[in-house]
């Protein structure tokens, strides 16, 4: 069982500047939804945190929820947490955590875990310009094989000359990553894209969403997704 999110955007509150005021209710809410559902595997698709200029007491905070998940969780850093020199993923106490792996800091594009019969892979945001968010075909060590992604999908073919957004992801593109499952993110909401054959999914920001995907990997090949409300109590809704 394998539980995707993406864009937490967690921080502190740039008017409060306090930790009472520390966006991490979401990530427990997150893990909580994990644990919930036995997930062996967590990925976080990208903008885990709002941006790399954190307090360090928070990047302390969240790197001691994560250590405390019982199962391995992977993180691909997105466009506005990339792994720039001061990135917040180069914080002693993320990657000191022996159950999470920083695609592209901790490992380059792939983490495999054996036990699980699963590769993950992902190709990291080093700065802030533009890049092709999917990462080099599988190498087809493992039964099933995962990519993660943060990018905007676009339906529109390539057109030299024509201006669009940055960090696409096509159809063709999703199709050649040769992937059971695409974990996507930069969307707030949650969507399935692509052309219906293969199973690529944006799980939408949890505090948008209200849910992450919860991705069960079955026996006969299939691949189910289905979502899962995350349970905030009051305090955490306000502090959101």
């Amino acid at each position: 069982m394998v539980v995707h999110s993406s864009d937490l955007h967690l921080s502190a509150d740039p008017v409060l500047g306090s930790s009472s005021s520390d966006r991490l209710s979401v990530l427990r809410s997150v893990l909580a939804a994990a644990a919930a559902a036995r997930a062996d595997l967590v990925i976080l698709a990208g903008d885990t945190f709002d941006h790399n200029r954190q307090p360090p007491g928070l990047v302390e905070r969240a790197a001691h929820i994560l250590d405390q998940f019982g199962a391995p969780i992977v993180i691909l850093p997105g466009n506005h947490d990339p792994l720039t020199p001061d990135s917040v993923y180069r914080h002693p106490r993320i990657t000191v955590a022996s159950n999470v792996c920083v695609l592209g800091l901790t490992v380059e594009e792939t983490v495999t875990f054996p036990d699980l019969e699963v590769e993950v892979r992902g190709r990291a945001h080093q700065d802030y310009f533009d890049m092709s968010p999917l990462p080099n075909p599988p190498s087809g060590s493992t039964r099933w094989r995962i990519v993660a992604a943060h990018g905007h999908y676009v339906e529109e073919p390539e057109e030299p000359g024509r201006l669009l957004g940055s960090w696409l992801i096509r159809r063709k593109e999703l199709a050649a990553a040769g992937a059971d499952y695409v974990a996507l993110g930069h969307w707030n909401r949650a969507a399935r894209v692509g052309d219906g054959q293969i199973q690529a999914y944006y799980s939408g920001s949890p505090e948008y969403a209200g849910t992450v995907n919860v991705v069960r990997l079955r026996r006969d090949g299939a691949v189910e997704v289905t979502p899962a409300p995350l349970n905030r109590s009051a305090d955490e809704k306000a502090s959101l």
